[in-house]
């Protein structure tokens, strides 16, 4: 009785989770709603085999116990139709699964643009997409709303049914982006940008963090994520431009200095081109952007390879006459690529 008791009582933690509010498994977003459903149609697929696996172990481990009396066939090595069952069962789950992942990675890339709302209403040929600049700092999340001209900090607001994309990227520290009620997490790495576009499909207020590790203050790294409806989001929006702050490059640079559980913040007002300057690593005065430095090199590269070629062609079409100075008779070609390589000097 003492045993069974015990036994109960370490079955207790599952009832508890039981009633936890399992975002992931059912969120509000349609992106992640999909990506759920692609997890239990996995998880269905691969249990079609570990459970008769696992019952088959239980079964021979009884029916072959010591005093069963079970039947005793020490020469047995083969069996058509058990190599089949063997073989061919999971053979054909791994090809279901091959092409239901095939399907979906290509239907859920982050990139590509949504077409639906729902699975019930496909998105208008003129719907509008609302931008979402996204950048991590440390310890903390900046939004910018670069068509509304606002932006704010651990605080992200979006309407309902409206398709939203996500530019993301991060100042110093590789971070993940992460909203379970959204959609999956996408990396934000310095110096590069990354694309989310999803939608979420009813209000409610969720919470999104950073799902990689950066740092000491990567445990506080979490913002409020609200979706409103279009006229709470006009109000919000209407908050945010009376508050007066402006997100400038000098206000970027004070953010982006370690800080730890940050208040939220809301700008009236976003510099135009700062996360353009952000992504390049170039907000700091004087300093000089990636695209513009990757730009010269490719343009200096350029030039030499010009440069090489006019040689090389004036090398292979001089002509010497004896008895008569050397005459170089150069190509249209060459003379093309002497222009281009002057013009470019």
């Amino acid at each position: 009785m003492h045993t069974l008791l015990r036994r109960s009582l370490c079955l207790l933690p599952l009832f508890w989770l039981a009633g936890c509010n399992t975002i992931v498994m059912d969120p509000p977003g349609d992106i992640a709603s999909q990506q759920a459903r692609l997890i239990v149609i996995a998880t269905a697929l691969m249990l079609l085999i570990i459970v008769p696996v696992i019952a088959l172990t239980v079964l021979f481990a009884w029916k072959y116990r010591k005093g069963a009396n079970a039947r005793y066939e020490p020469d047995w090595d083969h069996s058509t139709m058990l190599e089949l069952v063997i073989w061919g069962a999971p053979l054909l789950i791994i090809i279901v699964l091959g092409l239901i992942t095939w399907i979906t990675t290509h239907t859920l890339d982050p990139y590509r643009p949504l077409s639906r709302i729902d699975e019930n209403r496909p998105l208008e040929a003129n719907h509008k997409v609302l931008e979402v600049q996204v950048v991590a700092l440390d310890w903390k999340w900046l939004f910018i709303y670069p068509e509304l001209g606002i932006a704010s900090v651990n605080e992200l607001v979006t309407p309902v049914d409206v398709p939203v994309r996500f530019r993301i990227s991060a100042s110093t520290v590789m971070n993940s982006f992460y909203i379970p009620a959204l959609a999956g997490q996408i990396y934000a790495m310095p110096g590069m940008e990354t694309q989310l576009n999803a939608v979420v499909n009813k209000p409610g207020e969720w919470e999104g963090f950073s799902a990689n590790f950066s740092g000491d203050g990567f445990s506080h790294m979490r913002f409020k994520y609200r979706g409103v409806t279009q006229a709470d989001f006009d109000q919000y929006v209407a908050k945010a431009k009376a508050s007066g702050n402006t997100l400038d490059r000098a206000k970027y640079l004070l953010l982006e200095k370690p800080s730890e559980r940050h208040p939220v913040e809301r700008f009236a007002t976003a510099e135009a081109g700062l996360f353009k300057a952000i992504v390049n690593r170039c907000v700091a005065p004087g300093s000089v952007c990636m695209d513009k430095m990757m730009h010269e090199d490719s343009m200096r590269n350029a030039k030499v390879a010009a440069l090489k070629t006019v040689t090389a062609k004036q090398e292979e079409e001089v002509c010497t006459t004896p008895g008569q100075p050397a005459k170089a008779f150069i190509s249209t070609a060459s003379i093309s690529a002497s222009s281009e390589y002057a013009r470019n000097n």
